[in-house]
Formats: structure tokens, C-alpha cells, sequence
């Protein structure tokens, strides 16, 4: 499914790639280092949206009801200072217009996903709590990924909390979601998993895996990136084939000599769509 050169470029990119395609349910077609742990940036999001799915299925929290927006969140560290999120480091000024006021936290779980929204995570991930993340993980079979604080949590960090990915795991976690879509499943009822789909195909962020793909050709993903990390994850929903993962996770060093933020970030980006294409090219095989 992946050609030889496009394999050859992934061994040869500095740092740690890692990358798994496959057919739902089926053996992966092509894996790359699919178990290598990857600071998770923004796709530990898509863990968030299916814990709250899950305490909504429970009916341990109301996705409806307006709760209110703060930033100010308890770390994970105990004893530790309350933190809060930096607006500038933040995708979506949407939410920041609701600071000191209220929303719905299905309104705030679309916004943490479409336009990757900090503060609408942190107070998503402050109603449902990290053990419910941790329930998704071991549900979906996840191996090695772990989320073990919010977003921004410095604290928590310096104290060597993390939140950790595996290319293998976050394919796991969406093809969980996507099977559950159809029929019952570990995570959700099918009615759930059917809206973290639809919430997944929204995502605006579009210049890595929806890159290599026809346009139109719909995809539930999420990506995530930091300087020196740049991944994205998704199920591609081809009208002509099975449903298929592909998930790239990449981390380089920033402290390496001659590495160039922008650069590397726009290579990365170049990557995961080169082999987003190859594997739609290879979607019959």
C-alpha cells in the first residue's frame, strides 16, 4: 500500500516517525514504529470527546446544559497552583468570547475538535476527569498511550505528568469509534460514536491528512501539534472501499542542531499528506 520511496523518506526524516494504515478490523497494511511513544499534543482530544460521550451515555453530566466557561483549572499535580490556558497559544478565539460566561459543553467538545480549542478542552477534560480518559483508552485497547493532565499544565509537567500517544493506539481509539458507529460497541452506544464522527469530519484543520485526499473524499481526524510534533489521525470514509485508518505521528528535537521550526512543521505536513495519497492510491489493495 506504501511505496518503497515513500517508506524510505519516512526512515529517513530526522527524529521519530511512526505510522499505521489499515483497514478497520483487519491487520494494519502498513505500521512504522506504530507503538513509539509520541508527546500526544492535540490528538489526546479525541480521548476527551469519547469520555464525554461516554458520562453523557451514563448520564453523569448533561452535554446541553450551559456550564460555565473559566480559565482557571486544579492540576494534576496535587498541592499544586490552579492554572489557566494563554489565549495566545490557542486556535480559537470563539471560545475565549465566552470567557466569564456560558456554553454548553457539546458546543465547547465540537469547538475542542474542530478548531482544536485549549480552554474548551480544559473545561471538557474538568466535567468528565482523567480516570474517564483513561477508561477510553484501556476500552479501545490502547497499549501505551496515557493522558495525565489538561493542556498547559506546567505544574503537573515539571512533575512528570504527560500525555502520550502511540501511532497504533490512536488508530485503535478511531477505529473504536468508527465500528461503533454501525453496531454496539466498548465505547458507546452507536448513536454516540455516530456523532464523534460527525464532530471528527468537521475538523477545519485540514492541511495534513485531507491533504493527500480527493477533494470531497470525507475523513474523521484530528491533528495536533507543538514545536518539533506535528501528527494527525484519522478514518478515511471512501465511498468506493472499507473505511481505512491512517494515523502519522512525528517528533523531532527542537534543541538538534539546525533544526527550523517552520521548516520542519511544513515538511512533517508535506509527509503525513504524501502518505495520506498513498494510502487512498492504495484503498483496493
Amino acid at each position: 500500500m506504501i511505496p518503497h520511496d515513500l517508506d524510505q523518506r519516512l526512515a529517513a526524516t530526522p527524529g521519530t516517525v511512526s505510522a499505521y494504515v489499515g483497514r478497520l478490523g483487519t491487520p494494519p497494511a502498513y505500521t512504522r514504529q506504530p507503538d513509539d511513544t509520541h508527546y500526544a499534543a492535540s490528538t489526546m482530544k479525541i480521548a476527551v470527546l469519547a469520555a464525554l460521550h461516554r458520562a453523557t451515555e451514563a448520564g453523569t453530566v448533561d452535554p446541553d446544559r450551559p456550564v460555565d466557561v473559566r480559565n482557571e483549572f486544579d492540576s494534576a499535580h496535587p498541592g499544586a497552583p490552579r492554572f489557566g490556558c494563554a489565549p495566545d497559544y490557542d486556535n480559537d478565539p470563539v471560545v475565549w468570547a465566552h470567557l466569564d460566561g456560558t456554553a454548553s459543553l457539546r458546543w465547547l467538545a465540537r469547538r475542542m475538535i474542530v478548531r482544536s480549542s485549549n480552554l474548551a478542552t480544559n473545561i471538557v477534560l474538568a466535567h468528565v476527569g482523567l480516570p474517564g480518559l483513561a477508561d477510553v483508552w484501556r476500552l479501545a485497547g490502547a497499549r501505551r498511550s496515557v493522558t495525565e493532565r489538561g493542556i498547559e499544565d506546567y505544574a503537573a509537567r515539571d512533575a512528570g505528568l504527560t500525555n502520550l500517544v502511540t501511532a497504533a493506539d490512536l488508530a485503535a481509539l478511531l477505529a473504536t469509534i468508527a465500528a461503533g458507529a454501525t453496531r454496539p460497541g466498548p465505547l458507546a452506544a452507536p448513536e454516540h460514536c455516530a456523532q464523534m464522527l460527525e464532530v471528527l469530519r468537521a475538523q477545519e484543520h485540514r492541511d495534513c491528512l485531507p491533504a493527500g485526499l480527493p477533494p470531497g473524499i470525507p475523513v474523521a481526524h484530528k491533528s495536533g501539534w507543538i514545536t518539533g510534533v506535528r501528527h494527525d489521525a484519522g478514518v478515511v470514509l471512501p465511498a468506493d472501499a472499507p473505511p481505512y485508518s491512517v494515523v502519522v505521528c512525528t517528533t523531532a528535537d527542537p534543541a538538534a542542531d539546525g533544526f527550523d521550526r517552520a521548516t520542519h512543521d511544513a515538511a512533517a505536513r508535506r509527509l503525513i499528506a504524501d502518505l495520506s495519497a498513498a494510502a487512498w492510491q492504495g484503498r483496493h489493495g
